[in-house]
């Protein structure tokens, strides 16, 4: 499969939403480039899944699945050549999927045209079937209880793949499983109360998440052994509770 990439600047270019809703959009249009990367086919899978866990798991589970975790990082986590895929690939899949992208541009921009990075869906299915892919659990159905824990924490998880620090997958694994062996994952989702000094809507896995990136590099967490780790985030939660 080929797939000609989007010139820089391009989520500015008007005609790029015209034309995908006329469904003409062509590698001879100008917000085109010559660059080319060849990949191979990618089957459809949810681009985009709020408060959907079914569609969530499925997802990672397509990508983790794919040719795509053999390829070229700089390629699979780039967002012109997804943006590019999407648009000359993916049309009818996505029309049918989520209609209103042609009658509200604002829906367009943020189903298809997502900034990608921390708050783009298809990055974190990437990120997670990544993760997963390279930690070479046991079995389909532990990778499968994975997909889930990360969904159950998606607040933790998103704090933590904001920060390139932290984008380790043996790291973020750690912190999963100690997650789910701790049962954290209910006071992590909460809210931290009689604490003004720390704004209207601050929860503890934030302040966590903020905690280590703080005391990095004095304390090398993405290098800690499991349980060293379960007590760095034990200290760290002390501090709010």
């Amino acid at each position: 499969m080929q797939i000609n990439l989007l010139k820089k600047g391009y989520r500015n270019n008007e005609s790029i939403y015209k034309d995908f809703i006329e469904n003409n959009v062509n590698f001879s249009k100008e917000y085109f480039s010559e660059d080319i990367v060849y990949f191979e086919e990618i089957p459809d899978f949810p681009i985009y899944t709020p408060n959907n866990k079914v569609k969530f798991i499925e997802a990672v589970e397509i990508l983790k699945e794919s040719k795509l975790m053999n390829k070229d990082r700089d390629i699979h986590l780039d967002g012109t050549f997804w943006h590019s895929f999407l648009i000359t690939q993916k049309r009818d899949y996505i029309v049918e999927s989520y209609p209103q992208v042609l009658t509200n541009k604002k829906d367009f921009y943020n189903i298809v045209f997502k900034n990608f990075d921390w708050e783009n869906y298809i990055y974190k299915f990437l990120l997670a079937s990544e993760y997963i892919y390279d930690f070479n659990l046991p079995s389909k159905k532990e990778e499968s209880r994975y997909i889930e824990i990360i969904y159950d924490n998606l607040d933790l998880f998103n704090y933590l793949i904001k920060y390139n620090l932290f984008r380790n997958n043996t790291f973020i694994m750690n912190i999963l499983t100690i997650v789910d062996e701790e049962d954290l994952s209910g006071l992590l989702k909460a809210k931290i109360k009689d604490r003004p000094d720390l704004g209207s809507d601050e929860r503890y896995g934030r302040r966590v998440v903020y905690e280590l990136n703080k005391n990095y590099p004095s304390v090398m967490y993405p290098l800690l052994p499991k349980d060293e780790l379960r007590n760095e985030i034990k200290k760290a939660l002390r501090k709010y509770i």
